[in-house]
């Protein structure tokens, strides 16, 4: 009879039911609904069930590092605009003489930008991730084209003109380059955690070209006006060609593998088609009862090359299943309260990671571009500061790479380790003061400085934002990415707001050292 039964039960279909979408099978064992424990029941009892297979894609390989190397210009595409206003600190400390352009240009990048990342984060579930990036390159090319012509090589507008403008131009790019900045963490947080440690190699890797730029640039061609605006130039070049390398590299199977499974929390099948609503009735006839089962959301209905329902009824015998088209949800935003919610929620999980970053970069901005730019001395002169700048970005390029070495730290050891870093302050103020007579006069004590304070900016500036995105669930990564560069920029911010009042200790000291340079006619101070 069982035999007979389960011939039978192998010849119905669903164009045999009332219903051409329902199919029927009765079971006369008793056994549980959940499909691992129906698994492991049926495997004891002998009796052949079925399993709906999982099709999913392989997962995909970085061949030859490109996603890599792209990740790594990301960090260089949205650094290196403002780099190119601030390192050629010798062509504005001769354009505007006497005046704190180094301080006011870094003190309007960091507002602004401090205005951009809150906004983004905001934003994150209302704009997609690759329109805040494209929106934030033309943001960061525009003003550069601007200035590079109409300021540098024509000359369009008096100092005063020129000085305002430049601010402003400053302040967009810090407004497109945040926002491309904390996209790009929270992009990267979506992939494997080496792609965040490349995005940060990038931004060290800017500071590092750029400087290397102005030198050669410099080195090269004795006309200042010359120099500068090839050195624009090569800038603009740079950025134009990260923009065009990113809208390639969203479009590679790599990135939307990772996109797509960090966001779902699971790989995605290849192919499914989740058209409808699954019911499953599970008809125990021995014990006289009926269950119903709904399908889980987002499991498919059917993959494609698995058994259709006449499969599944002749393996399994225990279900009855009919589909329904799933209604159609109209996509509604968030409120406000659910906003503040995941974001709490997330920052419970990485608040130590969060302070750190914080702690980090408000001890370099409280030193540099502003105090360090401030250092002269009368053999070097306007090199010194130059040198100065390329030292730290050197050495925070090797702190970077050193962050990729595996070391699982914790957040609240990070965080005293950020903190120790606040002794570079007093070490820095005395390159400068007293005035005249500096207590570190010799330029060899600011380069050596400068070459620790780089190491540990790029290492533990790095660490915190690479281990923080795999503290939260993978749906959670890109706010946690968003998260961690609001941080970043508060420690930015509040830097800056110090740098000012170390400011005051310098403002007076270049009157002790004068030395002229031919080339351009003017006199520059130092001591």
């Amino acid at each position: 009879m069982g035999s007979v039964g389960a011939e039978r039960f192998k010849e119905l279909s669903p164009a045999g039911t009332p219903e051409g979408n329902v199919v029927m099978s009765f079971s006369f064992d008793s056994y549980q609904l959940e499909e691992d424990e129906l698994q492991r029941g049926s495997q004891a009892k002998g009796i052949l069930t079925f399993m709906e297979p999982v099709s999913e894609d392989p997962e995909p390989q970085d061949r030859y590092h490109g996603i890599y190397f792209a990740m790594l210009l990301a960090g260089v595409g949205f650094l290196l605009p403002y780099n190119s206003f601030i390192t050629d600190v010798d062509y504005l400390h001769h354009k505007y003489p006497g005046t704190s352009i180094v301080f006011d240009m870094s003190l309007t990048y960091i507002l602004v930008a401090l205005v951009a990342v809150i906004l983004n984060n905001a934003l994150v579930e209302l704009l997609s991730l690759h329109t805040r990036i494209s929106v934030g390159y033309l943001f960061a090319l525009g003003p550069l084209l601007f200035v590079s012509i109409c300021d540098v090589w024509l000359e369009l507008f008096t100092r005063r003109q020129a000085y305002a403008i430049n601010l402003v131009a400053v302040g967009v790019v810090a407004f497109g380059c945040t926002v491309q900045q904390s996209s790009f963490y929270g992009y990267t947080g979506l992939l494997p955690k080496r792609y965040t440690q490349g995005v940060m190699t990038g931004e060290s890797t800017a500071g590092v070209i750029i400087s290397l730029s102005r030198i050669f640039t410099k080195l090269l061609l004795s006309d200042e006006k010359e120099n500068t605006v090839i050195f624009f130039f090569i800038s603009i070049g740079m950025e134009l060609t990260c923009f065009i390398l990113h809208l390639l590299v969203k479009r590679t199977h790599f990135v939307r593998y990772y996109t797509t499974c960090s966001r779902k929390g699971l790989p995605e099948p290849r192919g499914t088609g989740d058209h409808g609503t699954g019911y499953r009735v599970h008809h125990d006839v021995t014990a006289e009862d009926i269950r119903f089962e709904n399908r889980p959301r987002g499991q498919p209905s059917s993959p494609r090359g698995s058994p259709g329902p006449e499969a599944e009824l002749a393996g399994s015998g225990t279900y009855m299943r009919f589909d329904v088209p799933r209604p159609k949800i109209k996509r509604s935003w968030p409120s406000f309260r659910d906003m503040l919610l995941h974001r709490y929620v997330v920052s419970r999980l990485i608040w130590a990671y969060m302070l750190s970053i914080a702690m980090t970069y408000f001890i370099t901005l409280c030193l540099f571009p502003g105090l360090e730019s401030e250092i002269h001395n009368c053999t070097l002169g306007e090199w010194l500061p130059i040198l100065i700048m390329a030292i730290f970005n050197l050495s925070d390029f090797v702190g970077k790479i050193l962050a990729a070495l595996p070391y699982d730290w914790r957040g609240t050891h990070l965080l005293v380790y950020s903190c120790i870093r606040v002794v570079f302050i007093p070490l820095f103020i005395m390159c400068v003061y007293p005035n005249g007579r500096p207590t570190f006069g010799h330029p060899a004590w600011p380069c050596i400085f400068s070459l620790l304070m780089g190491i540990t900016n790029g290492y533990f500036g790095s660490v915190p934002m690479i281990l923080a995105a795999g503290k939260v669930s993978p749906e959670q990564r890109e706010l946690a990415g968003n998260t961690m560069t609001v941080s970043y920029m508060t420690g930015l911010t509040l830097g800056s707001a110090v740098a000012y009042f170390a400011y005051s200790l310098t403002s007076t000291s270049h009157s002790t050292c004068f030395y002229t340079e031919t080339s351009n006619g003017s006199s520059t101070l130092g001591y």
